[in-house]
């Protein structure tokens, strides 16, 4: 595959690390790559976390990038609101980083459903009744109904736990309303953000991941092969035959030795 390919996408969470600790191989993986000059980017629908904060952790790994090579669905919904909706009136089931990186480019946080203009739903692992109960009537009140990404889980150190698809479907069912837009993979607003850091044709390039519905998804919709790991989410093939990666692989270790499953 590092033969093939001229530049790789990577997933974070679940294929580069897992919790606190790196997936055996990918630190190596990484550095040799980029000493290979290949053209490497990191995409990540986890908004628990800035670009910096991944940046720093990976850099303590021994990880040899830069912070601009790293995407998150946060940068992908805050350059959406900053252009299209300047100073909007938004609450978020989120954590503070995820607020703050919108107030960043410009949005106003508000817990009044009566101001509300756009609803945001991302992981948030203090979610509570009195949030959803302030996004329900907010929705109910006409407020736009966003999501920084879908994911259903977010992989972690002995299993896994609930991220914001399960919030969506609670909102869903208690206001009737259905979700509006989402800014993670596999939106075309994040691989806008992509396609705009490539140095390459998209063909060129390999991306890496360990989910169906976001990373290989994302490549079918838009023309990229895909290698699916193994050291993520659990993933349903049976229920979702139409969605194949062009490569099941182990782990990112195997761009480099060639073996996989």
């Amino acid at each position: 595959m590092f033969e093939k390919y001229e530049g790789f996408i990577f997933d974070l969470d679940g294929t580069v690390y897992r919790g606190e600790k790196l997936i055996a191989g990918a630190k190596e993986t990484v550095n040799t790559l980029i000493q290979m000059r290949k053209d490497i980017i990191f995409v990540s629908n986890k908004t628990t976390e800035s670009a910096n904060d991944y940046w720093r952790f990976l850099s303590s790994k021994g990880l040899k990038i830069k912070e601009k090579q790293i995407i998150t669905s946060s940068l992908s919904i805050g350059n959406y609101l900053r252009i299209n909706f300047p100073r909007v009136k938004f609450f978020a089931i989120g954590e503070e980083k995820f607020i703050a990186e919108l107030t960043g480019e410009g949005a106003v946080y508000s817990e009044n459903p009566n101001e509300i203009e756009i609803v945001v739903v991302t992981l948030d692992k203090k979610v509570n009744f009195e949030k959803l109960e302030i996004a329900a009537n907010a929705l109910e009140k006409g407020a736009k109904f966003f999501a920084a990404n879908i994911d259903d889980t977010c992989p972690v150190e002995g299993g896994e736990i609930t991220d914001a698809g399960a919030i969506i479907t609670a909102l869903e069912k208690r206001t009737g309303r259905k979700l509006e837009k989402h800014f993670g993979k596999p939106s075309r607003y994040i691989f806008e953000l992509i396609e705009s850091k490539m140095k390459f044709p998209k063909n060129n390039y390999l991306i890496v991941g360990d989910r169906l519905l976001t990373d290989i998804k994302m490549g079918n919709d838009f023309g990229i092969d895909t290698a699916l790991v193994s050291t993520g989410v659990k993933n349903f093939f049976e229920l979702y035959p139409e969605v194949a990666p062009t490569y099941k692989i182990r782990s990112v270790a195997d761009i480099l030795n060639g073996e996989g499953i």
